[in-house]
């Protein structure tokens, strides 16, 4: 089902980090929920009143056209971002992945994983992550000797070792060749369905999209202007002539050409 996302202005109120609803009330159970968000740089407002929920266990797709929002959006909801008006509502156990996997060249690998994580886990935590990514045998290596797509996992182990129940990527994918990204898409295709936490994806891949999202939106003037469900049996079958009416739907939303997707972004 797809809906077109006309909501009313909303009052703002203050940047919250996790928790319970404004004003304590208890809300329906959300992984994110997000209410009147503006964000705005040099007086120009990048999101402008965006509205966001998200289930607990939800697969989320975020597309839209550069410079729409998307990893802005992202970083707000990592905790990254501060510098916002209105009400923003995260779990506080949290990751992201970004397209860079920003290992740190002087670190092994496990040590790499473990980064930023409290206390003074043992290699054993990082080990574990590692093998659930297919890395172990890599645990030891320094990143410069790592493929680009050992490198992406290995940036999803240091997200999963942090047991969040949310998962944020921006287009963790961009950087790899075709086959590489295929396999990564399986990998947190797999990941999702056996952690079971809430993943926001933004993406500018609509065939990506549709392939591993329960729900995709789409981006536009800083709000959600579109959004529809992917009511399609996992795992799914690109062939499949419902898959290409949900392809070819959003890209005419994102002012695309069926046979030209290369230009989603």
């Amino acid at each position: 089902m797809a809906t077109d996302i006309h909501r009313p202005v909303t009052a703002t109120g203050p940047d919250t980090a996790a928790g319970a609803a404004p004003g304590g009330k208890d809300a329906t159970p959300s992984a994110v929920r997000v209410d009147g968000l503006t964000r705005s740089f040099d007086g120009r407002a990048v999101i402008d009143d965006l509205h966001l929920d998200v289930r607990p266990g939800e697969f989320v797709a975020l597309l839209g056209r550069s410079g729409c929002g998307k990893s802005t959006l992202l970083r707000i909801l990592a905790g990254l971002d501060r510098d916002i008006e209105g009400t923003v509502l995260v779990p506080r156990r949290k990751a992201v992945a970004f397209q860079a996997p920003r290992l740190m060249p002087w670190k092994r690998v496990w040590r790499n994983v473990l980064l930023g994580l409290p206390g003074k886990p043992d290699r054993e935590v990082a080990e574990r992550a590692l093998a659930e990514v297919g890395l172990k045998h890599r645990t030891n290596a320094w990143p410069k000797t790592l493929s680009g797509g050992e490198a992406q996992r290995a940036s999803l182990a240091r997200a999963l070792v942090r047991e969040p129940d949310l998962l944020l990527l921006d287009e963790p994918f961009g950087a790899l060749d075709a086959l590489t990204r295929i396999k990564a898409q399986r990998l947190v295709d797999e990941l999702w369905q056996r952690r079971g936490c809430a993943v926001l994806l933004v993406t500018h891949d609509v065939e990506e999209a549709v392939l591993l999202a329960d729900r995709v939106l789409v981006m536009d003037e800083g709000v959600i202007a579109y959004e529809t469900q992917v009511d399609l049996e996992r795992p799914r079958d690109i062939t499949d002539p419902r898959f290409a009416e949900l392809r070819a739907e959003l890209l005419q939303r994102l002012g695309v050409e069926a046979s030209t997707e290369a230009s989603t972004a």
